[in-house]
């Protein structure tokens, strides 16, 4: 495809250069003003969709690469062959697809495709696939914040053991320091009672000695001879003390020493480090979101649903408890939703139909709508403490909450609104019409048929455009043709349908919920 937008393409054939500001993909070339009305107004191009040069730019390079013709024979694409999951032109048929049965036209097959299964299927896939990216990056920024934390912990579980070990080695230091100085008083004692008495012998071994030496000198033989007996006496009884002491342990040579416990010498050897820092990986608990039984599907839609071809078939009935029922929704992921005014609640039920949760404490509810990103938006609707401003029906810009309005026409009060592409499809109870308008509020058409729908109320539309109404008198569900020209009774009260209420068409999962005003609700498939 072309990516020059820089020149208007029918100036440019004519020589003429201006600046386009709208791009056709279907002649692949830009537009001035000038050529972009006189493209609207042709015959052959009044239907092609244009875009503004703003806007086409905003596409990936990728899908502004893609051509609608065929690269060998430089032809539009005609059809498609299914078997070969390929489009073709002309001659690409005659060529390489004359025994291809499953050959169709490639306006059908891309007609709806932007509301078709597989692109809900893709969008539904790239939400959750950042969802799980986003579930996985806190993952890992909590599990950075918790080993951080454990280390912390680590460094304290450390030093409070070093210090536990510090003050058991403590202790056994005084403890042993205190017994070394016990045992060295205690041998000191020993020592000094033996020297105590070796200084009395030393004094009594003195006086013998001086008076041996004065009876030497001036004591007569005989006086000598005597005293001799008697000194005698006394320094054997002196020698045997002296023999005596050295036998006695209070002459031992005594010496300190430590025996260090092998337990305490074994700790500089055995113990190596501290301890060991155990990493342990466990697998993660993190849920991957993924579509329920996902089937691989071909980017084709699906055959379309006609309102003569529409066969739903009961899933599942819902007992809810609930006495008014005023709005309904089908989550992508098969949940339900029910708003009740009377309750004043949200209910959300399960695909296997229990309870899953409810909400309430947010004053009157009563329709509920699913906007995506797990997000459901409610109306409060008609009540005695809410303020009533007439307005028709406005478009809410969900991103800026901006208000822009469609129409003025006078809704009734239990109107209920769907949309689809450009197209707006509201109902009236009051005068017993479904009407269909474009977002500048023209009328399309309406729908008015007493004989088979009274009351019509709750309103959904299918990817195909077929219009689904409850008739909230005639017990019904009335299916619409895109056109309002055709229609048919799809539910009655064979159904179980006693004054339904509410209806929601889901395109991701085509499921069908109808709800009763009380009690039932039903969900069908309509594939």
């Amino acid at each position: 495809m072309s990516s020059d937008w820089s020149v208007c393409g029918v100036c440019d054939y004519r020589n003429i250069t201006k600046s386009p500001v709208v791009w056709c993909s279907e002649c692949e070339e830009g537009l001035c003003k000038e050529c972009k009305d006189h493209h609207g107004i042709s015959k052959g191009s009044r239907n092609h969709d244009t875009v503004s040069i703003a806007e086409y730019q905003k596409l990936p390079n990728e899908v502004l690469q893609l051509s609608r013709s065929c690269n060998k024979h430089n032809e539009k694409y005609v059809l498609f062959c299914k078997k070969h999951d390929c489009p073709c032109c002309k001659k690409c048929v005659v060529e390489s697809h004359t025994e291809c049965k499953e050959l169709t036209d490639i306006d059908d097959i891309t007609r709806n495709i932007k509301s078709s299964n597989a692109f809900a299927d893709i969008e539904q896939t790239l939400l959750e696939i950042a969802e799980n990216i986003k579930r996985l990056r806190i993952n890992r920024e909590d599990n950075l914040t918790s080993i951080g934390k454990k280390r912390r912990e680590i460094e304290k579980e450390v030093l409070e053991t070093r210090d536990r070990i510090n003050l058991h080695l403590d202790k056994l230091q005084d403890a042993a320091l205190k017994e070394l100085k016990t045992k060295e008083e205690e041998e000191r004692n020993k020592i000094r009672r033996s020297l105590n008495s070796l200084k009395d012998k030393e004094k009594e071994i003195v006086k013998h000695q001086t008076n041996l030496a004065n009876i030497k000198q001036y004591a007569s033989e005989l006086q000598t001879f005597l005293a001799l007996k008697h000194i005698d006496k006394d320094v054997i009884a002196e020698e045997k003390y002296i023999q005596s002491i050295v036998k006695d342990e209070g002459a031992n040579q005594i010496d300190l020493s430590c025996k260090i416990n092998p337990s305490m010498q074994g700790l500089l050897s055995a113990i190596k480090k501290f301890g060991d820092v155990v990493v342990t990986a466990h697998p993660c608990n993190i849920q991957i979101l993924n579509q329920k039984d996902k089937q691989a599907q071909m980017m084709v839609a699906l055959t379309p649903l006609t309102i003569n071809s529409l066969a739903p078939t009961l899933q599942q009935t819902l007992d809810t408890n609930l006495s008014f029922i005023t709005g309904c929704a089908v989550l992508p992921d098969c949940r339900m939703v029910l708003s009740c005014l009377a309750k004043q609640i949200v209910q959300v039920f399960k695909p296997e139909d229990s309870l899953d949760f409810d909400i309430g404490n947010f004053g009157p509810v009563f329709d509920v709508a699913y906007t995506g990103d797990n997000t459901v938006a409610l109306t409060s609707g008609y009540g005695n403490d809410s303020l009533q401003i007439k307005d028709g029906i406005q478009i809410i810009n969900l991103n800026d909450k901006s208000m822009v309005n469609v129409t003025k026409t006078n809704v009734n009060r239990f109107a209920y609104v769907a949309t689809l592409k450009d197209n707006i499809f509201y109902t009236d109870c009051g005068n017993n019409s479904v009407t269909c308008i474009d977002f500048q509020g023209i009328r399309r058409w309406t729908f008015r048929n007493v004989d088979v729908l009274k009351a019509p109320l709750g309103i959904s539309v299918d990817e195909d455009e077929n219009v689904y109404v409850v008739g909230g008198v005639t017990n019904n569900v009335v299916v619409i043709s895109p056109n309002g020209q055709h229609h048919r009774q799809l539910l009655t009260s064979d159904d179980g349908l006693k004054e339904p209420a509410v209806i929601h068409v889901d395109h991701s999962n085509n499921k069908m919920l109808v709800a009763n005003t009380k009690e039932k609700a039903f969900v069908y498939n309509l594939r």
